[in-house]
Formats: C-alpha cells, structure tokens, sequence
C-alpha cells in the first residue's frame, strides 16, 4: 500500500494529519486479515515549494526538509500513527525517475520541447478515468493560456530546466528538475513493484496528481487502457471543513497539528479525525475535540475500574470479530466505535470475572486497532499524579490522615483536609479499592 506523503517545507496542518491517520487505520485492519502487508508513505523534499520557502527564509533546501520531516514524522508519532515500513525520500530516486521519463519517450507518451518533458495525455486513452473526467471536454474548453512548450493545454510535466540558484541534476534534456507526479509514479514502482494493491490520500489528490501518476506509470509501461496496473484499488478521504468552512489561507483557518499538541494529547485528535466515516467531510470544531476527549475519558475511567484483572497480552493482537467486521466494511469507523462502546459498557458493568477477562481483552484488542488507549489510565485521568508543582507524598499523607480520621469518625477533620486538597487543586474519589486523587 502506498500513501502520499508530505512535502516538507512547514509545519502539518491538521487537515494533513486525516489521509495519514485513515490510511494508519487500513494499515492496522489489513494486518488483522494478512500475514504480510508493506506499507509505503513517501517524503517530497524537491518541490517549487520547498523551494520558494527556501528562498524567502535565506535557509539550505536540506536545512529545511529535514527540519520539518522530523517535525511530521515527531507529530504523526503523537497521533498514534506506526512509522511506514517505507519512507522514500524524492531526492534519492532522481536516477530512476530519468529512466521512467526516458520510457515515456520511446513508447511515444511523452515529448521533449523547450528543456522540458512533458506528458502527452492524448496518447493514453483511459486519462481521465479516476477522476471522471473527459479529456477531449477539458483540452476543447479550455481557456488557459496554453505554455509555448506544450502541444496540449492538458500536457504536463515530468521534467523542468533549472534556471538560477535552482536546484537540479544532469539529465539527458539538461539540467533540471522531475515534476510532483513523477516523483510518485517512480517512488511506488521502486518500493513496491507493479502493479500494488492500494494507493491512498485525500480527495483533493484525484485529480490532476493521482490522474497524472497513473498515467505516466502506465504510459512508461506501453499499456493504454488498464490503469490497474499501476495499482489495483484507489483510496481517498474526504477534507476537513474548519467551523463549516473549507481551509485555505486566505480565511486564516488553517491549524496546525504542533500547536494542537499544546492543548491536548493526540489521541484525542486521532480518534476525532476517526469520529466520522473517511469519504465524508469532518466539521472540525472545538465540540469535535471535546467529544472525542470525554469519549476517551470515559474508556480510560472504564480500564482504571479493572486494572487489577490481568489479561493475556497476546490475545489482545487479535481484534473481536465484530468490530473487525465493521472495519472491514469500508473502514466503517461509526459502526465500529459503537461496537467498542457495547463492550465498554458490558465491561463497565459486569462481576463475573472470566467474563471481565475476555471483554477487558477484546476492549484493548479493539483500541489497538483504532490506535488510542495506549497510555496508562491512571496518568490520563491525573490519577495519582501531581503536578509540578505539587508533591505528591504531601498528597497522599494528607489522604491517610483524612481515612485515619474518617475510621476514627472525626468527620469534621476529614472534611477539613478534603477542602484543603481541592484548594491544592486535588479531586479525591473513594472507591472500593481505596481513595484515588487526580489534579483537576
């Protein structure tokens, strides 16, 4: 499987992280079905972006990309996203990517003209296909000032000259550069193999990039009609709309996740970015996060409940059936969360501890699947954990005389020191298992 990745000139934004967490979550159901499953998620660190980014900050191209690849990487890592078993980088394909141009060329696909090379897409009969669109419609109307380079308003380029301080490689058409799509189309086939099973990312790739991948991919390999094989199934999410609008730069409401990170723990972006299915839209609110966040309180509260019932970790690789069916149905995420909140509830509510062993394993199961619950409860309530500037043994000697006086039915006294813990920020609970504290 092959996701396109970032390109890295500046921090992720949160509508960045959807295609990354979706796709994490195929990854993890498709590892529940087959023995083997590679998964491929590229880094574009040649691009004009990267480029212009670099020429408006004064800092080295690689500067840049590597700054902020190990930003994406740190922050996809907090929203529970597994490292690609792949990550190809762009700039060391470059070699790879002249000789897939160079097949275009022979199999008459692509042109030379001006330093550039560009795709004809009047020579690949199935363009448009992916995306629905009729080529002979868009090249007829078209009103775009057609490049003096090109031979239709609708070509595109695999390869550009490098002009100035721009960076390139030799190539038989000149020093230049390879353009986005090819970039892909070269980076899959290298670490995959042709054809693969599924090519993912946002909906907003469709068209021109993963059009334009298949059919540079299939016109480098003279076929002209069956785009499978380049790869077998498409996967795309749907966007992000900010408070009901979509993100852009001109509304300024474009969020990152870094600064996202601040406020809250990536599990709770994770599982609002899983809140509703992947093919329809997100309205990202402030509500969309505090209801993933009281969701996953009330599964952390649950485990805390029965942290002292024991279970094999090894069965908890295997995802419940039910759940797992959900997933399998078009990653159906609505139906597979309801199905993880009945065994919460049952959980929740059950005595019988063989049964209490098997819900607790197939809860976890369930989770790892959906990447969250991976933390401790009791740190994610602040149970038992003070702040920095709070001393927990203080706490908990205060906690022992408090249950001291209440055995001795000083009750004045116990109220006393349960008012001078609230005041130090301490939320005290009494349970059958003793008295928890958490910082409010």
């Amino acid at each position: 499987m092959y996701t396109c990745g970032p390109t890295v000139y500046n921090y992720a934004h949160i509508g960045n992280a959807r295609p990354a967490v979706v796709s994490d979550l195929l990854v993890r159901v498709l590892r529940q079905l087959y023995p083997k499953v590679t998964y491929v998620s590229n880094i574009t660190d040649i691009d004009d972006k990267i480029i212009n980014a670099s020429i408006e900050s004064g800092e080295a191209i690689e500067t840049i990309t590597k700054k902020y690849e190990k930003i994406y990487n740190e922050d996809m890592n907090s929203l529970g996203v597994l490292k690609p078993d792949i990550q190809p980088h762009a700039t060391d394909f470059i070699n790879e990517m002249i000789d897939l141009v160079q097949k275009m060329i022979a199999n008459d696909t692509a042109y030379e003209s001006e330093g550039h090379v560009l795709f004809n897409v009047t020579k690949y009969s199935a363009y448009g296909k992916l995306s629905g669109r009729n080529i002979e419609d868009q090249l007829a109307g078209s009103r775009v000032e057609v490049a003096s380079y090109k031979k239709n308003a609708g070509d595109f380029v695999l390869w550009k000259p490098s002009v100035d301080n721009q960076p390139g490689w030799d190539s038989p058409w000149g020093f230049g550069r390879p353009g986005w799509h090819l970039e892909c189309s070269t980076m899959s086939e290298q670490s995959l193999g042709l054809p693969f099973d599924i090519h993912g990312g946002g909906m907003d790739l469709i068209f021109p990039h993963h059009e334009n991948e298949i059919a540079q991919s299939c016109g480098a390999h003279n076929e002209d009609k069956d785009p499978t094989i380049f790869s077998k199934y498409w996967l795309h999410n749907a966007m992000l709309n900010i408070d009901g609008e979509k993100m852009s730069k001109s509304l300024g409401n474009i969020f990152y996740i870094r600064d996202y990170l601040k406020k809250c723990d990536g599990e709770i972006l994770r599982l609002a970015l899983l809140s509703g299915h992947y093919r329809q839209s997100i309205n990202w609110t402030s509500d969309t996060i505090e209801q993933s966040k009281n969701t996953l309180d009330k599964f952390y509260r649950i485990l805390n409940k029965v942290s002292d019932i024991e279970v094999d970790k090894k069965k908890i690789k295997k995802c419940p059936e039910k759940v797992l069916n959900a997933l399998c149905d078009d990653l159906n995420t609505s139906k597979a969360l309801a199905e993880l909140n009945e065994i919460a509830k049952k959980l929740s509510s059950s005595t019988d501890l063989n049964e209490q062993i098997q819900l607790k394993t197939d809860f976890l199961a369930s989770a790892q699947v959906f990447g969250i619950l991976q933390k401790s409860p009791k740190k994610w309530l602040g149970i038992g954990h003070a702040q920095d500037n709070l001393d927990g043994e203080h706490i908990e000697n205060l906690i022992k005389e408090r249950n001291d006086a209440r055995l001795s039915k000083d009750f004045n006294r116990a109220d006393e020191i349960r008012n001078k813990l609230a005041e130090m920020g301490i939320e005290i609970e009494d349970t059958p298992n003793g008295t928890i504290w958490r910082s409010k």
